[in-house]
């Protein structure tokens, strides 16, 4: 049977996951500025995103500015921007598909438990989906960001950290992936398999009224 728990647990993960991976989106905090030098006054702190760089300096006052122009961002940010807003799309859909295929909701009447939780699974699979294609612009910023740090010909100011939009977006993906695993695993078909009732079990055979018909021919020769 399906349970009602973990379907609504999923649901549940799944918006959150949701909500971290749409404010990671829009954060300009993936990478900041790295100080691996001599320097003991910091005047200004560089934020990048997906979307736009900000700068921060040491009076509080931050200036934001999006990227001029697409096309001539790095292609692993081009992909990364892909990704992400296909994950956010996935998550949607996945969210609607397991809201209507639910067993506590009534979207589709009660007399449709078999589509239901199929539609439930197929919105955890989504999940699924949705959290991996999260995951991996995220892994693949990290990795390049490490790998530069570490880089001895790039120069010291170009030197990037990991920002705290990887962490919180390692955390979303982890959470995607938990309530697609969840949905699908709390949407198992409902009802058990009916066990055909045998003719020789439903009414009586042939050899039950001969043995009467036996019985009541010698009472009478009695």
């Amino acid at each position: 049977m399906a349970s009602t728990g973990l379907q609504v647990l999923g649901l549940v993960l799944a918006l959150l996951g949701w909500v971290c991976g749409a404010l990671v989106c829009a954060a300009p905090l993936w990478r900041v500025s790295a100080f691996v030098g001599g320097e003991l006054v910091i005047a200004q702190v560089l934020w990048e995103g997906l979307w736009m760089n900000c700068l921060s300096q040491t009076t509080g006052h931050i200036q934001c500015k999006t990227y001029d122009s697409t096309l001539a961002l790095p292609t692993s940010a081009q992909v990364a921007r892909g990704l992400t807003f296909l994950s956010l799309l996935l998550g949607v859909l996945a969210v609607m598909l397991g809201v209507a295929g639910a067993k506590c909701t009534h979207c589709m009447g009660d007399g449709k438990q078999a589509s239901k939780a199929r539609l439930a699974r197929i919105a955890g699979v989504l999940l699924i989906v949705a959290g991996l294609a999260y995951l991996t612009p995220i892994c693949w910023t990290a990795y390049a960001t490490i790998r530069d740090f570490y880089d001895p010909n790039i120069a010291a100011p170009l030197k990037r950290e990991l920002g705290p939009a990887l962490y919180l977006g390692w955390g979303a993906s982890v959470l995607l992936l938990l309530s697609g695993a969840l949905l699908h695993v709390g949407s198992s078909a409902p009802g058990g398999r009916v066990v055909p009732v045998s003719g020789a079990a439903a009414k009586p055979g042939p050899s039950t009224g001969t043995a009467g018909e036996v019985k009541q021919q010698e009472k009478s020769f009695v």
